[in-house]
């Protein structure tokens, strides 16, 4: 069956003729082709408003990210053939960059599969479905997963935020054999046991794996303060790599419990601590005591999650980075992570050298990071560049 047709308004290509992959509900010739005739997940072809044709994709009409574009051919099937042949693909670059199946396979729209995530466990796979159209396709997908990676176990952990927005409900299956409860990962020397049903995401960060790897050269002989660890994925290593001790903060208890054994799995128990409790208490309750380290870790969970929180948020980057120089040492190292895309990488910088110069604090920045190479950029698709990260080092006095 061909898939119906969707209408742009005039003038509303440019975007996509450029290279983007979404088409707003805003821009859609809703007299020309009403949204209201299509279900959530149904097969369309883009059209300009003089009948060119921009791609294929999938529509859905209660999101404001209305068509997401899967290929500019218009002969293009999306389906089982289609996924795998992408899927070869993001394997064969994952397979060149590391050493060890142990990366994100698929990265959304970047990858050419807008709404749907892939994390490798060697043998396991855990993905996400976030929109209506992959969730319709989640069939297609598990079996052409099944033929590229031929994993033991496929676990789905639907349960994102964001399908909400898609009108989508939250929940976590086995879709392919019985995956585990808890999987190792290997990154550099350590090792990580991370939970995949109860972890946070997709269980393990991978996208930090680059940034994680550009703190070590300053961790030997060093007090680190690594905040929102999870599961200990820098303080751990910076531990292994020759830091006196590692001070480990998280909200969550479970997680801390992880961090803890692997802690011991790394043969660095001894060298680590953990505390657990709301971030901003920790680093004013440490501030207060006294307490200084040489390196602090300041990764937290997306801050501005919706361009409508961006003030707040970025009053919190703001007091949180601020806090964290508050109980640096003199020449200590501060990593500062975001991964909101709504902060812009120069803002990130402004945030770090407003809140030293606030503490009358010189700072100098003497490297800067992203996301790893298993999260792609899509040239086109600024949403799909959305990590960014700054190390800097402390001074006395401005």
């Amino acid at each position: 069956m061909s898939p119906s047709v969707i209408r742009l308004r005039p003038r509303e290509d440019r975007r996509l003729r450029a290279g983007h992959l979404w088409v707003f509900s805003n821009e859609i010739d809703c007299d020309a082709t009403p949204l209201t005739a299509f279900a959530p997940g149904d097969p369309v072809r883009i059209e300009s408003a003089h009948g060119r044709c921009l791609g294929v994709g999938y529509v859905n009409p209660r999101s404001l990210i209305s068509v997401r574009i899967v290929s500019t051919d218009p002969r293009t099937v999306i389906g089982r053939d289609l996924f795998v042949d992408r899927l070869q693909q993001a394997r064969a670059w994952r397979e060149r960059v590391y050493a060890s199946p142990f990366y994100r396979l698929v990265f959304g729209e970047a990858d050419g599969l807008p709404g749907l995530v892939v994390d490798r466990y060697d043998d396991v796979l855990v993905a996400q479905f976030t929109t209506a159209g992959m969730e319709r396709l989640k069939g297609d997908v598990v079996e052409a997963l099944d033929q590229v990676i031929r994993p033991t176990s496929i676990l789905v952990r639907n349960d994102t935020s964001s399908r909400a927005l898609e009108g989508l409900p939250s929940y976590v299956e086995a879709a392919l054999g019985e995956p585990p409860e808890e999987v190792t990962v290997i990154e550099g020397s350590c090792r990580f046991r991370v939970a995949l049903r109860a972890g946070q995401k997709t269980g393990w960060f991978y996208d930090q794996r680059p940034n994680r790897a550009r703190l070590l050269p300053y961790v030997a002989r060093t007090r680190v303060l690594d905040l929102f660890s999870y599961v200990g994925g820098f303080g751990i290593q910076a531990a292994a790599h020759g830091a006196s001790h590692a001070t480990l903060v998280d909200a969550s208890e479970q997680a801390l419990s992880y961090a803890r054994g692997n802690a011991a799995d790394n043969g660095v128990a001894s060298h680590v601590a953990t505390v657990r409790g709301d971030v901003f208490e920790v680093l004013r309750e440490l501030r207060d005591g006294g307490e200084r380290f040489d390196v602090v870790i300041v990764d937290p969970p997306a801050l501005i999650k919706r361009r409508k929180d961006y003030e707040a948020g970025l009053a919190a980057y703001q007091r949180l980075n601020e806090s964290a120089l508050a109980v640096l040492g003199a020449d200590g190292v501060l990593l500062s992570a975001s991964c909101s895309y709504h902060l812009e990488r120069q803002t990130l910088s402004r945030v770090v050298a407003s809140a030293a110069t606030r503490l009358r604090r010189g700072i100098q920045f003497v490297d800067e990071g992203g996301q790893g190479p298993d999260h792609p950029i899509h040239p086109a698709i600024p949403e799909t560049a959305y990590l960014k990260a700054f190390v800097a080092r402390s001074l006395s006095t401005l």
